[in-house]
């Protein structure tokens, strides 16, 4: 089995265990793939620490640390403790073990509860993967942060952290009831797929590789200004990083570039209090999906004009004025729809349904034809 194979197997395997939590999963192996980090808004008890407890344990040999944080948390339970052999060298050094600054994958709770006295050095390990221990600046193996917290950050000191998490996502105890059912029916999971380091540090080089086509940096474009449209702006950086994410998310569908489709996974990139995700959810969508509805309203419109030249007319001459002009809007809003395609087309969007529709409008304008003609 492929390394490829191996995490379609790991999604598959979570989606069965952890029940509405699809994003948030595509999300967290996506964040792997591009060594990005991961912020999960919710109450306590919606599975935030077990996912990425569960995800470092299908790569073996990971490192997995986790913490609830207060404002009572000292540097010594992050980072470790102060080596006393060092500081008779006058090393005021750290041991690292089993802390933060050697795991590849962390969870932090009530990230934003963190003080002042650790929330640098925080910052320094997701920023630059490197952790200042006493003379010496330590590279870290961090592949992700996973933070969670039940409520967003108000000091300004805190934004900074906030902003470094490029994935965001609002979770809630499971709504349906025939999947609360399975959760509680479902026993310990058969089995569980596992990736070597290796084969995930493979497949983050493959991930970084996989064509980004022009027309996908003119829709991030067209989002950006739409959003900004709306007062949703997201920083620069935040943009560009995102390039990396939809690589990854194309990735791990098995995609062999990104498409349009993974446009959408921007929903939980775009915004910054979660108020906002419908606004952005619904500006990406409008603007991937508007020139398929304008075709849509086309085509409501040719079955208005159908249905008004089919109703009963005084005489035979109104009736041949009504079919005549019919004849002409659908000759119209057929070349309308072609104009639509053919810029949808140019800018690299999927055009199968609107094709289908087009097919429709067609129909009903044979279906005229056929008629107007008494033979």
């Amino acid at each position: 089995m492929t390394a490829q194979e191996k995490l379609k197997k790991i999604r598959e395997e979570l989606k069965q265990t952890f029940l509405e939590r699809g994003e948030l999963i595509d999300g967290a192996l996506s964040a792997l793939l591009c060594a990005q980090h991961v912020l999960i808004i919710g109450p306590p008890g919606t599975a935030k620490s077990m996912l990425a407890d569960e995800l470092c344990r299908r790569i073996e040999g990971a490192s997995y640390f986790q913490w609830l944080l207060t404002r009572f948390t000292t540097p010594e339970e992050i980072f470790g403790a102060v080596s006393l052999r060092a500081l008779e060298q006058d090393d005021y050094r750290r041991v690292t073990a089993r802390k933060l600054p050697e795991a590849h994958i962390a969870f932090l709770d009530e990230i934003f509860k963190a003080n002042s006295s650790i929330l640098n050095a925080i910052l320094t390990v997701i920023n630059e993967r490197l952790f200042h221990n006493g003379k010496e600046i330590v590279k870290v193996p961090l592949l992700s942060l996973f933070g969670a917290s039940n409520e967003l950050p108000e000091d300004d000191e805190l934004l900074a952290l906030y902003d470094r998490f490029l994935l965001r996502f609002v979770v809630n105890y499971i709504s349906e009831d025939y999947r609360f059912l399975r959760m509680l029916e479902a026993g310990a999971a058969p089995e569980r797929t596992t990736l070597t380091l290796e084969e995930l540090r493979q497949m983050q080089n493959e991930t970084r590789t996989l064509p980004i086509p022009s027309h996908i940096y003119r829709a991030i474009a067209d989002i950006r200004r739409e959003l900004k449209r709306k007062n949703l702006e997201a920083s620069d950086r935040r943009y560009h990083q995102s390039l990396n994410l939809l690589q990854a998310h194309a990735y791990l569908s098995g995609e062999k570039a990104v498409k349009e489709g993974d446009l959408y996974f921007l929903e939980h990139v775009l915004w910054r209090d979660p108020q906002e995700q419908l606004e952005v959810r619904g500006a990406i969508r409008e603007l991937l999906l508007g020139y398929e509805e304008e075709i849509k309203e086309l085509l409501y419109e040719s079955r208005e004009v159908r249905d008004s030249a089919l109703r009963p007319w005084p005489t035979n001459e109104e009736r041949a004025r009504a079919f005549i002009e019919v004849h002409t809007k659908l000759k119209n809003i057929l070349a309308r729809v072609d104009q639509i395609m053919d810029k949808a087309k140019e800018m690299g969007r999927p055009v199968d349904r609107a094709g289908a529709i087009k097919e429709e409008i067609e129909e009903i304008q044979k279906e005229m034809l056929r008629t107007s003609d008494p033979h």
